[in-house]
């Protein structure tokens, strides 16, 4: 029987049940870190060509709600982009965030001395269209590093 009692405890289970769910639907880091791995084996195991495609593509398998890949050359030329296809073939080696941190150059630098890291910086989030702190779990490819980044 469904008193008012048990309608009230039935409609706050759903609602912190909705609330669970959308705190989940952001990627975590552990998501990040594992998706670049997958970018980088399928990098390697398929060639750049069809792995800059895939991670570029809009069905790609390297996106997850606000998470997705990116690679930048050394250089800082954008080689493939999960969120924005326009930034392929760009130099953005002189882009900085709303604080004035060059956080591309900051990226490929420290991919010249590290293997693999994090980044912190500020960057427009593909879902919500602010800009909100963002973390990047980067792994160095060759001349290249793959990064894909969560939201803070």
């Amino acid at each position: 029987m469904n008193t008012p009692r048990t309608l009230l405890s039935l409609s706050l289970a759903t609602m912190l049940a909705g609330l669970s769910f959308n705190a989940l639907a952001d990627a975590s880091a552990d998501d990040a870190t594992a998706m670049v791995k997958k970018g980088v084996a399928f990098i390697k195991a398929n060639g750049k060509d069809k792995g800059y495609a895939e991670i570029s593509s809009k069905t790609s398998q390297f996106k997850k709600e606000d998470l997705y890949l990116v690679v930048y050359g050394l250089d800082g030329t954008v080689h493939a982009h999960g969120a924005n296809e326009k930034m392929i073939g760009k130099n953005l080696i002189d882009l900085k965030d709303i604080d004035g941190k060059p956080f591309v150059k900051e990226r490929v630098e420290m991919a010249k001395t590290k293997n693999t890291f994090w980044q912190d910086y500020k960057f427009t989030n593909p879902e919500s269209k602010k800009i909100e702190p963002k973390s990047m779990y980067c792994e160095k490819l060759d001349e290249t590093v793959v990064c894909g980044g969560i939201y803070k």
